[in-house]
């Protein structure tokens, strides 16, 4: 099985996921594409009807159901998407109908000198068409790399995004990878040769040792966790709880059946 691109890829862009999250960016991204074809016009609006289940087996079959919600959840509670059930012919059926606030997300959005242009693969044989947006300026989630964005910041801003949405789920904290502060302790760590699965073990870690604690919780956090003098003394204890273990040879044990004395 080839998995290098053959198909039509979802995309995110960088700074949307710095500003609420790469889980929910990609959410938002996806829901904006399936608005866009969707036939269900309530109010002078477009929804995607779908439950969590078909969320995922539809749309992101790489993730549990409950990393669904959870993404889903936080983009509600932040505003920017509207969900309801009120369409329904069944009062019995809460399965959710949702829309993007474009007037909440633009708010975000105006925020970021990032703009990029909107395309979409209609198939492999066809020429690429600009297909903007009726209702917001985000790009369409089936497209082409976008070139004018490079490979590497690319890269380098999702892992940060990565790391501290890894934090955020293994510690129910809401730290922002858009924070300066917050990037800058991790990505000073990638300039060290470190990578992302270093800074996930580091997160394991200290979790397991701290997340019960009332007063060693409050240091789960990107300047405690990602400092420039604790890290590698982290992770080493990271590494060092991933060898196996032994029982030491009690003191003055000796086996005199073998003549030892």
């Amino acid at each position: 099985m080839n998995l290098l691109i053959e198909e039509s890829p979802l995309q995110v862009l960088p700074s949307l996921a710095m500003q609420v999250g790469l889980n929910e960016a990609i959410v938002l991204q996806q829901l904006h594409f399936r608005a866009l074809i969707s036939t269900n016009v309530r109010d002078g609006h477009k929804w995607v009807y779908k439950t969590y289940e078909e969320w995922k087996n539809e749309e992101f079959p790489f993730w549990s159901v409950d990393t669904i919600k959870r993404a889903i959840r936080r983009l509600e509670d932040k505003g920017y998407i509207i969900a309801t059930s009120s369409y329904n012919r069944m009062k019995m059926d809460k399965t959710k109908w949702y829309r993007i606030d474009y007037a909440k997300l633009q708010l975000l959005t105006a925020s970021t000198e990032q703009s990029a242009p909107s395309t979409i693969a209609t198939s492999d044989q066809e020429d690429m068409q600009i297909a903007p947006s009726t209702e917001g300026e985000m790009p369409l989630a089936i497209t082409k790399e976008n070139k004018s964005i490079k490979k590497d910041i690319v890269e380098h801003d999702l892992d940060v995004v990565s790391v501290i949405d890894y934090l955020n789920d293994k510690t129910s904290k809401q730290f922002k990878a858009s924070s300066k502060a917050t990037a800058r302790f991790v990505t000073a760590r990638f300039h060290e040769g470190y990578t992302v699965a270093d800074c996930k073990k580091v997160i394991d870690t200290k979790v397991k040792h701290w997340l019960g604690d009332p007063h060693w919780q409050k240091y789960l956090r990107p300047s405690t966790l990602f400092n420039a003098t604790k890290f590698e003394n982290y992770l080493e204890e990271a590494r060092g709880s991933d060898l196996p273990t032994s029982r030491p040879p009690k003191p003055f044990e000796l086996d005199f059946s073998k003549g030892e004395a």
